[in-house]
């Protein structure tokens, strides 16, 4: 059997607004901010989360040492 999220949905007039976002933040925790910030992070720099991350280029370089 499914179990159902239940979510509270308020609707909301703009003018109206001004003060809701602050307050819907302060109720969260911190862990529940940064998990929200990281969320928005990872979309704002890799976009979908089912696209890998961008990787940095490695580059390997020899150098030989003249023997003393």
């Amino acid at each position: 059997m499914n179990r159902l999220d239940k979510t509270i949905i308020r609707k909301i007039f703009l003018k109206d607004q001004t003060n809701y976002d602050l307050e819907y933040w302060l109720s969260k925790t911190p862990e529940e901010r940064m998990e929200a910030m990281e969320f928005l992070r990872e979309l704002y720099l890799y976009g979908n989360k089912n696209d890998s991350a961008p990787r940095l280029q490695r580059t390997i370089r020899i150098i030989r040492q003249k023997s003393s």
